[in-house]
């Protein structure tokens, strides 16, 4: 049998998992009932912030009577408190009652009108509707007030990907890229619109940037398979002459190596026997080798 954590080790744990932003919302659910609500008294002012961080707990975990219990304590203390009223929206959206969460984040922005987690929030509300158009829209105005927000660039842009409107998608992995030049999903996911959207022009733009998400992380196999199947396009057909062909075959064979490389060194004989990824790439190869230019 585990034993019975005390009250001390169970405050601990919820500092520790506060401190760390670690998003367990069962285990805070667990230590709250099982241990703290009987004596959360011994916690003194700390118990407002304990009971702020189990009412977000426990709307993951869809323990509505707790959260209600949580947020009822906090407006007692805290009566039109903002961070209060941000729990009432959080807590209405678990329920689907989003007219009245949008009511909370309102009287929040009336008081605050650059609060971030209010005008994110609706945004939220709106794509639980299925309003993805209002969700553009209103990303595009937030962006205007915020526009270091790295996640609502990518919200962003997987809105209109929903579109299928790879321009504005591949501007907003763009202006990531500028921000952020370092991060090789940035690069990866930028590459992919551009394939995606095809052509010789954005296979070749596509190609530069798979390439560069390689060099920035080697074990991102999926920017490799990426540069793999861009290079080989571009090798044997989009390229406008030999040079390039070959140019873009070396990138192609360059990658297929490193692919093998890694399924070999990461696979038993037994899941290498059971998969067919690695003859399909050899076969890949063997068309790329390349031609005396001319």
């Amino acid at each position: 049998m585990s034993r019975q954590i005390n009250w001390e080790e169970a405050r601990d744990a919820l500092r520790k998992i506060r401190e760390e932003q670690i998003r367990d919302g069962a285990r805070v659910v667990r230590l709250w009932k099982q241990v703290l609500a009987n004596c959360a008294h011994k916690l003194g002012d700390e118990v407002w912030t304990v009971q702020e961080q189990v009412t977000v707990a426990a709307l993951d975990c869809q323990n509505f009577d707790m959260a209600n219990e949580c947020i009822t304590s906090l407006n007692r203390k805290f009566p039109n408190s903002m961070r209060v009223r941000r729990l009432f929206g959080m807590y209405f959206e678990a329920l689907g009652r989003y007219e009245k969460a949008t009511e909370q984040y309102e009287k929040i922005l009336e008081e605050d009108s650059t609060n971030m987690f209010a005008r994110k929030r609706q945004i939220a509300i709106l794509k639980e509707k299925n309003d993805v158009l209002g969700a553009i829209e209103s990303l595009n105005k937030y962006l205007e007030m915020f526009m270091t927000d790295f996640d609502a660039w990518m919200e962003l842009c997987d809105l209109y990907l929903l579109f299928q409107d790879y321009n504005k998608a591949a501007f907003c992995m763009e202006e990531l890229i500028m921000s952020n030049p370092h991060n090789h999903l940035y690069h990866q996911k930028f590459a992919e619109i551009k394939y995606t959207q095809g052509g010789s022009e954005n296979l070749e733009t596509a190609r530069s940037y798979f390439a560069q998400a390689c060099k920035l992380n080697p074990n991102n196999m999926r920017a490799q398979f990426g540069l793999l199947l861009t290079a080989s396009n571009l090798a044997t057909g989009h390229s406008k002459n030999q040079k390039e062909k070959n140019s873009n075959s070396k990138y192609a064979v360059w990658a297929a190596e490193q692919i093998i490389d890694k399924y070999q060194t990461t696979q038993t004989e037994e899941q290498l026997k059971d998969t067919k990824v690695l003859d399909l790439i050899k076969k890949m190869q063997e068309n790329l080798v390349p031609q005396s230019e001319t």
